[in-house]
């Protein structure tokens, strides 16, 4: 049986027990898990890799849609009315910016807005935000053939997001070399012939998580 004193105590552990945080995950196709299992997407995996380091986190929300450009996942932002509530913020965008055709220079001052916009929803704390660089798709079945000229575009608009996101400050993850890995290592590619599978997901995890 309880004593009143047991009681007492079980109450004050039980209230200071903190209540899981929140993750808003932004991107395009590589955020929402194109052709993966849900629970294969790298921002899932991250939540289970926070856990697994004593960081408890909800499942994250997920802003994201396969072929959204800067622009797209801006608008989408707007019409979702986010809160400026959340704990932590992931930025990964603009392989849609480079495969459509649409200017670097476009890019720059859209991901700059973007970033701005994420350190607002992550109550205005740099340090609850961090960006991914763009995978490099040419290394895939699907770009191979023009594996030279994607990796240039794609190094390009890499150059942009790094500088702008260490310029202000925050936190910057490099996976892009993990994706040149596709064609060896075909268990990184999904069935698709295009996006990560969860085998590589779980590469950029082990990489992200070094950064908390």
């Amino acid at each position: 049986m309880l004593t009143w004193i047991n009681l007492v105590l079980l109450f004050f552990a039980m209230t200071m027990i903190e209540p899981p945080k929140k993750y808003l995950a932004l991107g395009d196709s590589y955020t929402i898990g194109e052709s993966v299992a849900e629970a294969d997407r790298w921002p899932n995996q991250l939540v289970r890799a926070l856990e697994a380091k004593g960081k408890r986190y909800e499942m994250p929300k997920i802003i994201a849609t396969t072929g959204w450009r800067t622009d797209n996942l801006r608008a989408a932002m707007d019409g979702a009315q986010l809160s400026p509530e959340y704990d932590l913020v992931s930025l990964l965008i603009g392989v849609n910016n480079q495969y459509q055709g649409k200017s670097v220079q476009a890019y720059e001052g859209e991901f700059t807005d973007l970033l701005q916009r994420a350190v607002k929803l992550a109550r205005r704390k740099k340090e609850n935000v961090f960006v991914v660089s763009i995978p490099d798709y040419g290394f895939t079945p699907f770009g191979e053939k023009k594996q030279a000229e994607i990796t240039q575009a794609i190094d390009a608009f890499n150059a942009v997001n790094k500088a702008i996101t260490e310029k202000a400050g925050i936190r910057y993850v490099n996976i892009t070399d993990i994706s040149r890995e596709g064609l060896v290592k075909p268990e990184y590619v999904a069935d698709d012939k295009l996006h990560p599978s969860g085998v590589m997901y779980q590469k950029w995890v082990e990489r992200i998580v070094k950064v908390f």
